[in-house]
């Protein structure tokens, strides 16, 4: 037969093949879907049985080991009762605790597998020893006794560290007292041997941890787990298993999930239960359980085989009748195939005579057929109306379509930052309005440009096609040049294949300013604008590594606090500011101007001598003695004492010369004749050794004769106005009865390194006050020098005098400046984590000067923060200190330690401190210092 075209017909497969084919495939399907539902059906099953099986062995182990603790303990409470072993250890008679315990050993050691016997006195020294003890077990066992001693109660634990052992601690009771303890210890030997018994699984005991010392070569380690195994069953089988194992998961997740593998021929499964209440995790023990599923994996195997050949067969014997039922329908069929054709070129009577019309009483879907072309032939007629009506619906999504687009434009050109697309070779494709107006050019004038000629990097930062964010300037028309951080993507590639790339600007201008504050308020004092002491020290640090000579001046106003108690303190700060104004405009040109703090300033002159840097000293004294300050009706003069230290003569160091510095200043406070002091190397080095020598004489003397005097200023909790909480100050008692203010000795102390007796001093009357007060729950705070953190002994003085006061450590805080913590954090965290271990809380005192802090507050063990005072009182009248305490008090909430505001001088403050969730005041105006017996009603004379 040819085709109507005079072709040869192309080869084609019979209906009846393809039925038999598909109907194949889905029988195949069918019967490899149930095949995979059965096996799926009897490994969950099998999954569940297992883990039931384990839970049921991880109860039994625990159950053994509770049974095994429980018995131990009544062994322990034995030997403890025994006769004459509680008078004994009363006594501290060694003969008698041996003959109290020697005869039980034997017993104890044979029929109950006790490995060890302690005895420790109520002192916690240890009287008797039985047995071989677990390798550094001292520390723990220490760490037992008290407990128990505190408790009175029994204690039992696990340690597992070459070994697993139980132990047992009880105390000794004599006439209802704890007078000593005694320890009782035994390996998990028997209950290995149990679990083994009951489970029917092979166990292994692993030890894991750092602290197991069993040599590499050891045939027992198992270097994959870095453990040791210190017991297992049928060691010859049961060990290569563990060392395969071993090879194929970690502990981890073994612990997770049980571990299936194949061993010589067998299905194993090893389980993994960790022994939680191991006391000390330096090692930890594991069960290790070890089955045989061979079995159950062979059943399962065969089940699912039988599965596929039953489904198999039926799958033959379905596409045999199949074929049967086909072949006399299938005649029929090929007979309304040949009329199709014709219908198909449109010869739709063709169709109708050759297929005539009849009339059955019982249909079949052949005869639905015929009746179907018919049909098919008078349908193909309406196919035009039907083309007409999609073709209108076509139109329809193509307005859709271009909606679309067209909000997809309006949203480009509304965002509010730069929208940029270029192709392969980086050239612009498309600009939003934003960006046009920004620039204030044409779309077609950026259209085919290269991104980076339009928008260039700086010369600095060369952009690269890698490069997926980078900043670049951008000169707008009004001529001010704006940062755009821009962000880079790639788009999918086209029908050429070749990809471009989307671009989106932001502009960063605003936040680089803020980022530029944020740099001038670490380096400048926020109340004058001047440089702070950090950037001072900085700054004369890396003129003294240059090697360059030159002067420093510090100058301190004279009869400040004058001022500041005549007139308040917000006439301090204005004059404060007017110093520092005068000072830059006058000698901003010579050199570095920087407020140390207080009412102390400083100028660092590169290159000066001693005459220029005393002309310096003149020009200070005239500048301010011609400027008038007046607040209402009174006038106050404006004097300042100057102190002038060369380098490198007067010190190699920043903060020798500071020192140096200072010293020079007071002797210009002390001298009528001028206002300024040069120090002169030879008179400097005789003054400051007879000053030195007086006060470290005076220090020496109060510490010895008790002539220090404690004050205590309260610090307030400003929701309540509740004061529960004091900070406590150091006053020296002079000859004449006056008090000696702490600046005039205390340097002196830390030079002669005086300062850790004092703290010392401290301390301990501190704790003979707090003592006496903590009943009324009172808190007291102790300043801590920073020579104290480096004082080894300091932890061990502090439990010792907490022993002995018999202080509640929770009510003694123990304050760190924040210049000491950070200046060395290691020391200051590891003093600072050591007090918090005695119990004691702790503060970080004058934080937030340096702004250098704050990356080190999250990692020191602290309980408060004190916000340096010179922020406090400028909040009312400076925006930048508002700015900087309110980020002080939310990161100190952040990291979830309490905020005290230093410096608390008037009432308007409180509002203000409370606002920012500050919780804690102190200053003047909450309460002046005052002596311990006036504010707490304590007399330590009478017991000193």
């Amino acid at each position: 037969m040819t085709s109507p075209t005079g072709s040869r017909p192309n080869p084609r497969l019979s209906l009846t093949w393809r039925v038999i084919a598909l109907s194949s495939l889905l029988l195949l399907g069918l019967v490899l879907l149930f095949s995979w539902l059965g096996h799926a059906n009897l490994t969950r099953q099998f999954e569940e049985i297992r883990l039931q099986h384990l839970e049921r062995q991880a109860g039994e182990i625990h159950l053994a080991l509770e049974r095994s603790e429980e018995s131990l303990r009544q062994l322990a409470s034995m030997v403890a009762s025994a006769q004459r072993l509680g008078p004994s250890l009363e006594a501290a008679q060694s003969s008698g605790i041996d003959e109290a315990i020697a005869p039980q050993w034997p017993t104890l050691q044979l029929e109950a597998g006790i490995d060890e016997i302690l005895v420790f006195d109520a002192a916690g020294r240890q009287r008797a020893e039985w047995g071989e003890g677990q390798e550094a077990s001292e520390r723990s066992a220490l760490a037992w006794v008290r407990q128990v001693m505190a408790a009175e109660m029994p204690l039992t634990t696990l340690r597992c560290y070459a070994d697993c052992r139980q132990y047992a601690v009880v105390p000794v009771l004599v006439e209802g007292r704890s007078v000593g303890t005694v320890i009782l210890s035994r390996s998990l030997a028997d209950v290995t041997r149990q679990v083994h018994q009951v489970s029917g699984s092979d166990v292994a005991l692993l030890v894991v941890g750092a602290a197991n010392s069993q040599p590499p070569s050891d045939e027992r380690r198992i270097e994959e787990w870095n453990g040791h195994l210190v017991a297992l069953t049928r060691q010859d089988s049961h060990l290569p298993l563990l060392d395969e194992a071993a090879s194929q998961a970690s502990l981890d997740e073994l612990i997770a999930a049980p571990l299936r593998f194949q061993a010589g021929g067998r299905d194993i499964e090893l389980s993994t239960i960790r022994m939680d209440r191991d006391s000390d995790r330096r090692s930890t023990g594991y069960f290790l359980l070890s089955s045989d599923i061979s079995a159950q994996i062979s059943a399962i195997r065969d089940n699912t085989r039988t599965l596929i050949l039953v489904g198999l067969g039926g799958w033959l014997a379905a596409e045999l009748l199949l074929l049967a039922i086909l072949l006399s329908p299938m005649a029929r069929l090929r007979r309304i195939s040949s009329v199709l054709p014709a219908l198909a070129r449109g010869g739709f009577a063709q169709a109708r005579t050759a297929i005539p019309h009849r009339t059955y009483r019982l249909p079949d879907e052949i005869d639905i057929l015929e009746d179907s072309t018919l049909e098919l032939a008078r349908q193909l007629e309406t196919l035009e109306s039907e083309v007409t009506a999609r073709g209108e619906q076509l139109g329809e999504r193509v307005e859709e379509l271009a909606r679309e687009r067209d909000f997809i434009s309006s949203l480009l050109d509304t965002a509010r930052v730069f929208i940029v697309t270029q192709d392969a070779n980086g050239r612009i494709t498309l600009v939003n309005d934003y960006a046009l107006a920004m620039m204030a050019t044409r779309e077609d004038i950026l259209l085919e440009r290269l991104f980076e000629d339009v928008f260039a990097p700086t010369a600095s930062e060369p952009s690269t096609e890698f490069l997926r964010q980078d900043e670049r300037p951008l000169r707008i028309p009004d001529g001010q040049v704006r940062t755009i951080a821009w962000y880079h993507a790639p788009l999918p590639a086209g029908s050429s294949g070749d990809a471009g790339r989307i671009s989106v600007g932001l502009d960063i201008t605003d936040r680089k300013a803020a980022e530029s504050r944020l740099t001038w308020l670490a380096e400048r004092d926020p109340l004058t604008e001047l440089y702070n002491r950090r950037y001072f020290q900085e700054a004369l640090q890396t003129t003294l590594a240059r090697g360059g000579k030159g002067a420093v001046l510090m100058m301190d106003l004279d009869q400040f606090k004058d001022v500041n108690e005549l007139s308040g303190h917000q006439a301090g700060d204005q004059l404060l500011r007017r110093v520092a104004r005068v000072l830059n405009e006058e000698l901003g040109h010579r050199g570095v101007i920087a407020r140390l703090g207080g009412d102390e300033f400083a100028l660092l002159l590169e290159g000066a001598d001693g005459e220029q840097a005393s002309r310096v000293a003149k020009q200070v004294n005239h500048v301010l003695g011609a400027l008038d300050f007046n607040i209402g009706e009174r006038r106050h003069r404006v004097d300042a004492s100057t102190g002038i230290a060369l380098f490198p003569a007067h010190g190699s160091s920043a903060t020798d010369l500071m020192a140096s510095a200072d010293m020079a200043m007071y002797k210009a406070k002390a001298s009528s004749a001028q206002r300024w002091h040069l120090l002169a190397t030879v008179a400097s080095a005789k003054d400051e050794l007879q000053a030195r020598v007086y006060w470290v004489e005076r220090v020496h003397r109060a510490l010895e004769e008790d002539a220090f005097e404690l004050m205590v200023q309260p610090i307030m909790r400003l929701e309540d106005r509740d004061v529960r909480h004091f900070e406590v100050l150091l006053r020296m008692r002079d000859e004449d009865g006056s008090m000696v203010l702490p600046g005039h000795f205390i340097p002196v102390a830390e030079r002669s390194g005086q300062i850790v007796a004092v703290d010392r001093w401290v301390l301990h009357h501190t704790l003979k006050v707090l003592s006496k007060v903590q009943q009324r729950g009172i808190s007291l705070a102790v300043n801590l020098s920073g020579q104290s953190l480096h004082d080894e002994g300091l932890k061990q003085y502090l439990a010792d005098e907490l022993a002995a006061s018999g202080a509640d450590p929770n009510y003694l805080i123990l304050e760190v400046t924040e210049t000491a913590a950070v200046t060395d954090f290691s020391t200051a965290r590891g003093v600072l984590q050591a007090m918090r271990d005695l119990g004691c809380r702790t503060a970080l005192d004058d934080f937030g000067v340096g702004f250098s802090s704050f990356h080190y507050l999250g990692q020191l063990p602290v309980d408060y923060i004190k916000i340096d005072g010179s922020f406090i009182r400028s909040l009312p009248i400076s925006a930048d200190s508002r700015v900087i305490v309110r980020a002080i008090a939310d990161i100190a909430a952040g990291f979830g330690k309490q905020a005290i505001a230093e410096f608390v001088e008037q009432e308007a403050l409180l509002p203000i401190l409370q606002s920012y969730g500050i919780a804690y005041g102190q200053g003047f105006h909450l309460g002046r210092p005052k002596p311990v017996s006036d504010v707490l009603g304590i007399d330590l004379t009478r017991n000193s």
